[in-house]
């Protein structure tokens, strides 16, 4: 055996391989790890090694795979904060701050929560005039699935009917539109959608500010740990941001990229997304599943749901397909070989889309497809055995599930109602019935670090600490940290080279300041990644 290029030793090597789940060393050639072991047993080859890191006692572990995260869309530097205003005062006074620094243009703000509205109420544009009289304003919500402007905005994006190619404008009853966009992420994170934004001159939707929000999260991957990152909402037209950003060196983590299919998808466009598959198919950067909504999200009351909102009693929500043409279209998709992964949050949308999984299987056969339900917000317990059954993996955001997020007086306990809590984000159901879990962030509708999810994930808490909210969904850290690894490597087809440190994979690490297995619970999220490496290279050091 040739000298391996770089050994780690003296290291808390935690693997996720359960034929060695614990070493202290690792040698690494050509990118790959070529040994793994004890020191102290080394073989000589593996001595004589190029050259030697000594970890000092530092954790190590597989590098994180995030099966869900919007580096394209991320967090935008010229955008006002809205995370953490819970009132309209508070939201008014970040609006206006803005707006005495910034003079001109258009005032573009991200983050809101639905905050400071009455029991399912959407908000208008007059609350939002009174705000900002004078400027066009459009606020995206902390989801991104709607937006709110001010009449001026409306007016400067020319939304005068309800459809528009990107999203639904809700009408008045004297049929004006009231200021509120639902199906955004639906119609307006579409090809046609952002082109639609740009044409418009809205700037969020110029290639210059989408490639700046892309370096800014990719950055920030690697600063976490992300060795690879699934972009789960993308179309023909970003493949250039991403060639971009490998030509220019700034491709850190790996990647894998869904091509989004909405309901106007044609034959040819689905030759289109094969033909990207076949071109982009190393594991740098991947092109391969088609992304789907079958609802929207709860907060609002699109998503949708077996029974009433409990706070609007009459409306469940509705699905964007209805269950036989889903199902079709599933079956279709299935049989031309397509990973589909299904935007589900309400419990009547998961039903529909194992439903539509369960069709294809009987019409076309079962095989390793893999697809996956993404969210799982809001499970009824007697769908729990069919993730396993189908070969539905559930790809989910534990931080989703936190109490101070989503818990009693927020927007999505109170939509749901406190029958239904028990459902909510049911990560131990799911893996004690025997489904793949998949964990991820999905940035930037949360935080992109992961050790936040597995804290999430194993105590169910608020992040600044506090009594848990359902915590008898909550999973180990063995659970979790294997989620944010080999699940999420399964679920994208790359368990093969990815997931655990095993000879044979790609050498792809993070190394943490203290060990996540030993330490106390309530200081997970506290835990610091020191190093992250990529095919045996460093690509972040703090």
């Amino acid at each position: 055996m040739s000298a391996p290029d770089l050994l780690f030793t003296g290291g808390n090597v935690h693997t996720v391989d359960p034929d060695r789940p614990h070493a202290d060393a690792i040698a690494v050639r050509d990118g790959r790890i070529v040994w793994v072991g004890h020191a102290a047993d080394a073989p000589d080859w593996v001595r004589t090694a190029r050259e030697t890191r000594e970890l000092d006692g530092r954790t190590v572990l597989p590098g994180f795979v995030d099966a869900h995260n919007h580096v394209r869309l991320g967090s935008d530097a010229d955008c006002v904060q809205l995370a953490g205003a819970d009132s309209l005062d508070e939201v008014a006074a970040r609006l206006r701050a803005w707006e005495g620094e910034h003079p001109h243009g258009w005032i573009e703000a991200e983050g809101y929560s639905y905050a400071g509205l009455a029991d399912g109420a959407h908000p208008t544009r007059q609350q939002l005039d009174a705000m900002v009289p004078d400027r066009p304003v459009v606020v995206f919500s902390y989801d991104v699935h709607t937006l709110w402007l001010n009449t001026l905005g409306l007016v400067a994006l020319g939304i005068e009917v309800a459809d528009q190619p990107f999203g639904t404008a809700e009408l008045g009853d004297d049929g004006v539109p009231t200021g509120f966009v639902a199906d955004f992420a639906v119609k307006g994170l579409s090809r046609a959608g952002i082109r639609a934004l740009r044409e418009r001159g809205l700037p969020w939707a110029s290639t210059d500010r989408q490639y700046d929000r892309l370096l800014s999260s990719l950055e920030l991957a690697i600063s976490c740990g992300i060795t690879t990152v699934v972009e789960p909402q993308n179309s023909p037209d970003d493949i250039a941001l991403f060639e971009r950003a490998r030509d220019e060196g700034r491709l850190d983590p790996r990647l894998v990229l869904a091509m989004f299919h909405p309901s106007t998808t044609t034959a040819d466009e689905r030759a289109e997304f094969a033909e990207l598959a076949s071109t982009y198919a190393d594991d740098r950067l991947r092109v391969g599943p088609l992304k789907l909504y079958i609802d929207d999200v709860v907060e609002p009351h699109t998503a949708a749901l077996h029974e009433d909102y409990a706070n609007e009693p009459g409306h469940r929500g509705s699905t964007y397909y209805e269950p036989a043409e889903f199902a079709e279209l599933v079956t279709t998709l299935d049989r031309e070989g397509f990973q589909l992964f299904v935007h589900a949050t309400g419990d009547r949308g998961i039903t529909t889309v194992l439903d539509a999984i369960e069709h294809a299987r009987a019409v076309n056969g079962p095989r390793d497809a893999r697809h996956q339900v993404v969210h799982v917000e809001c499970l009824r317990r007697e769908d729990l055995p069919r993730f396993a059954e189908l070969g539905v993996v559930a790809c989910m955001q534990p931080r989703h599930a936190s109490p101070d997020l989503a818990g009693p007086g927020h927007a999505w306990a109170d939509a749901v109602g406190e029958d239904r809590w028990h459902q909510a984000w049911p990560l131990r159901s799911l893996q004690e019935y025997g489904a793949t879990l998949a964990f991820s962030s999905d940035w930037n509708v949360a935080e992109m670090e992961p050790m936040v999810g597995i804290y999430s994930a194993v105590t169910r808490a608020p992040l600044a600490g506090g009594a848990p909210w359902q915590p008898e969904e909550a999973v180990s850290v063995e659970d979790a940290v294997r989620g944010y690894t080999m699940g999420s490597a399964v679920a994208n087809f790359c368990e093969h080279d990815r997931g655990s440190i095993t000879v044979g994979k790609l050498a792809d690490l993070v190394v943490l300041d203290q060990d996540p297995y030993a330490i106390d619970p309530a200081k997970l999220a506290d835990v610091a990644v020191l190093e992250t490496w990529v095919g045996g290279e460093r690509r972040f050091a703090s």
